[in-house]
């Protein structure tokens, strides 16, 4: 269950990352780059800073073709692609969910503390999107994000991964994801949004 997550996290992350080479202009490779890098990107990070090299997504061909193909096709099939928007935000929020407990559960594993875990975890789930945002020229939407939790939803549900492990690494990973998505999805509605400076 937890791989056939992993593979539709991925793959709706490659969708969104071939969707702003579209949105950009970008040429086909363009938009083959950013679907790669906005999939296995923060799943790469993440293991380098635990030490597993090289990356485990560089290492498994299939997902990494499959990633290829849902490119090609948002280029070939982009205003069909786009209409499915909605469903998109939601499978988004629940890869974001999914690969946020990951990334904690290989920092707990790797004996990171808490702070550590946190940002495995975080950038597990967000690190693939600000690599998209870099390589397209704009600021990472993290960083500025109004009224969708999202970066900070992914620490929080890292967090609840930590925290939870002693009742055992499924538990943590169901109350770890099931946080990062109920964050995103009930903050949204609700508007919420974290301080900005004043004046």
């Amino acid at each position: 269950m937890v791989e056939a997550l992993v593979w539709l996290g991925t793959l709706v992350f490659a969708v969104t990352g071939a969707l702003k080479g579209v949105e950009k202009g970008f040429d086909l490779l363009g938009v083959l780059v950013l679907a790669t890098v906005t999939a296995v990107g923060g799943g790469s990070i993440r293991d380098v800073l635990v030490g597993t090299l090289p990356p485990t997504t560089l290492r498994n061909e299939p997902l990494l073709w499959s990633v290829a193909l849902a490119g090609l096709l948002v280029f070939r099939f982009h205003p069909r692609v786009q209409a499915l928007g909605p469903l998109i935000y939601y499978l988004d929020t629940l890869g974001l969910g999914l690969f946020a407990a990951l990334g904690a559960e290989r920092g707990v594993e790797a004996g990171l503390g808490p702070f550590g875990v946190a940002l495995a975890g975080a950038l597990s789930g967000v690190g693939g999107g600000v690599l998209r945002d870099v390589l397209s020229g704009e600021v990472p939407v993290i960083l500025y994000r109004a009224g969708d939790l999202y970066a900070s939803a992914a620490l929080l549900g890292a967090w609840v991964v930590y925290l939870a492990y002693p009742l055992g690494p499924g538990p943590a990973l169901f109350l770890g994801a099931g946080t990062t998505v109920a964050l995103r999805l009930f903050g949204r509605r609700l508007g919420l949004r974290l301080p900005t400076p004043r004046g």
